[in-house]
């Protein structure tokens, strides 16, 4: 007989999920008194659920102002309605009829992210000024009036921005996306991207040309007002998303945001599974080769006998 042969095999691995990252603009922002406010915020990493809200921050004093799991919040709305159509990773909302309440820095955060850890998340933000509220403000304006631009492969697509009033010397410059991951696009003193021209039709327009466009151009572009010295950021405009068609037809997804799984993660498992079943495999008809052998060994003095 053969005995009860087992096989056993053990892996032990450990697969790490992209940390979802918020990314939003570091303004600041201005918007004036009885305007609406567009605060952006994109999700990169897993954004499949919607635990995300907004805080603002202002003389230490912490607010909730959007919540998407739950909640009514009056005269706050986001930017794209779940109802219509999936986030897509946008957590961006609209603050109607702004008043000098509506000053301070808001927060775009997670929800396990700001219970776990408060002060971290809330080291970022962006600042937002209420003209007319008497509160100091900047003496500059950056409009631009394009929310969302849609365009298919190969167009040449037009970024409106128009920069009023003086403000400090500094050259304005163009990013598309936000935080630390945010793409030099033009920099209207000095290098720029070899695909895109400034239109210059006078002398407050700052607007941008993105010549032969494809999905990869996709995110959000800002146009941001810097200080010469030092070089860091005054002001910047509220942005213009960009959403190029793929060749499938459907929109692609901001290139800020990542599959919840990594990159090849399906192919690595596959290859693991198929592996285990050839060593699986492989035991098992050892065993049974063993096990006849012993059974042939076992038959050949009987035969001699005979």
């Amino acid at each position: 007989y053969c005995p009860l042969i087992s096989v056993n095999f053990s892996l032990s691995f450990s697969l790490t999920l992209p940390e979802r990252q918020v990314l939003q603009p570091e303004g600041p922002l201005l918007v004036a008194e009885g305007n609406t406010l567009l605060l952006r915020c994109t999700v990169a990493g897993s954004c499949t659920d919607d635990r995300i809200k907004w805080v603002k921050v202002s003389d230490r004093d912490q607010q909730e102002i959007y919540n998407f799991k739950h909640g009514f919040f009056p005269g706050v709305t986001p930017v794209i309605q779940r109802t219509l159509e999936p986030l897509h990773c946008d957590f961006s909302i609209y603050i109607h009829n702004v008043t000098s309440k509506h000053a301070g820095t808001y927060h775009c955060v997670g929800l396990d992210d700001l219970s776990e850890n408060p002060e971290k998340k809330l080291q970022e933000g962006t600042s937002v000024f209420v003209k007319g509220a008497g509160a100091p403000e900047p003496n500059l304006w950056i409009l631009q009036p394009q929310e969302v631009v849609l365009a298919t492969p190969g167009d040449t697509v037009f970024l409106n921005c128009t920069v009023l009033g003086q403000g400090p010397p500094g050259p304005i410059r163009w990013f598309r996306g936000a935080g630390l991951s945010r793409e030099a696009i033009y920099n209207f003193e000095g290098l720029s991207h070899p695909n895109v021209t400034a239109v210059r039709a006078s002398n407050s327009d700052f607007s941008i040309l993105l010549q032969g466009v494809s999905p990869e151009y996709t995110g959000t572009y800002y146009c941001v007002k810097f200080y010469r010295k030092p070089n860091r950021q005054y002001l910047s405009g509220q942005g213009t998303r960009l959403r190029v068609k793929g060749e499938t037809g459907g929109l692609e997804g901001s290139f800020l945001s990542s599959p919840l799984c990594p990159p090849g993660l399906l192919s690595v498992l596959t290859l693991v599974v198929l592996g285990l079943k050839a060593m699986t495999l492989a035991a098992l008809l050892l065993a049974w080769a063993a096990c006849r052998r012993r059974q042939e060994d076992t038959k050949t003095p009987d035969s001699a006998e005979l």
